[in-house]
């Protein structure tokens, strides 16, 4: 029987996930997406996609509508140009993070602005029970690489704690109608972080997903660059990922993440805390 104390970590390699390139559009899909399916990896916990999408220059997703998610992205390189049926236009570059509250529908395009392609990770989560057919709404947050640096640097939150503020662009984590919380981090060479899960009031084992960015290029079947060292930090097994693997990770009640850079470069991850 697992101890309060462990991890148990189930990885998922970049070589497993869905992929697809439709020439404007490279991309790689953690979970059920579009043609891609696979009922092992349909969502995890409030999780439901987590696509790392590469835009080729002044190409994107033109305008469609979504409803009943929280549907953000995290951009890492490249432009990204926003326009919504609630008005706001804007380009969002390295750093950005974006969130719309779809809830009883929006309508949205999403484009790479600009000479160099877009890479970013677009992400669903399901909303709480009951606010999913609330009013639609958009926030922006802006974090530095210092701000991200060697931390588990908090970016988003659920809507409905102190952490957060609902102006739609101020500091902070941006609020998310879902009990999730997402943490980014840049990690140097020989550096290591250990990561206490906010407090839940579950009993049971609450869940956590680690995804680490592809930052090499598409590269379908090909983990390269990083070596991240993932575990829990005093007991259980120890894996390790390259760029473009993830894990499920099943928490224990007092458990705490240990995360090594192991490899020679800067890796960058993030981390989905669920209740």
């Amino acid at each position: 029987m697992s101890s309060s104390r462990s991890i148990e970590i189930i990885p998922r390699r970049n070589s497993e996930r869905g992929h697809a390139d439709h020439g404007w559009l490279k991309t790689f899909h953690t979970f059920s997406f579009a043609s891609y399916h696979d009922e092992g990896h349909e969502s995890f916990g409030s999780l439901r996609v987590l696509n790392e999408d590469r835009v080729a220059p002044r190409t994107g997703f033109g305008t469609h509508s979504h409803r009943e998610f929280e549907i953000f992205s995290y951009v890492i390189s490249g432009a990204l140009e926003h326009e919504d049926s609630l008005g706001n236009t804007e380009v969002l570059s390295r750093g950005a993070l974006q969130m719309t509250s779809t809830g009883t529908g929006i309508h949205h395009s999403e484009k790479a602005y600009g000479s160099q392609e877009v890479h970013f990770c677009q992400i669903w989560a399901s909303p709480r029970p009951g606010l999913g057919t609330g009013k639609p709404a958009y926030f922006t947050r802006y974090f530095s690489d210092e701000e991200k640096r060697n931390q588990f640097r908090l970016i988003v939150a659920p809507s409905n704690s102190s952490e957060v503020s609902l102006e739609r662009e101020t500091g902070g984590p941006a609020p998310i109608r879902s009990q999730l919380r997402v943490y980014a981090s840049l990690m140097d060479p020989g550096t290591s972080l250990v990561h206490a899960f906010h407090p839940s009031r579950s009993p049971e084992r609450r869940k956590a997903y680690i995804h680490v960015v592809q930052k090499s290029g598409y590269n379908p079947g090909n983990a390269a660059g990083a070596r991240l060292r993932v575990g829990a930090h005093i007991e259980g097994p120890i894996i390790e990922l390259r760029e473009g693997d993830g894990s499920y990770l099943l928490v224990g009640k007092n458990a705490e993440l240990k995360v090594e850079n192991a490899g020679v470069g800067e890796v960058e991850f993030l981390l989905f805390d669920m209740e």
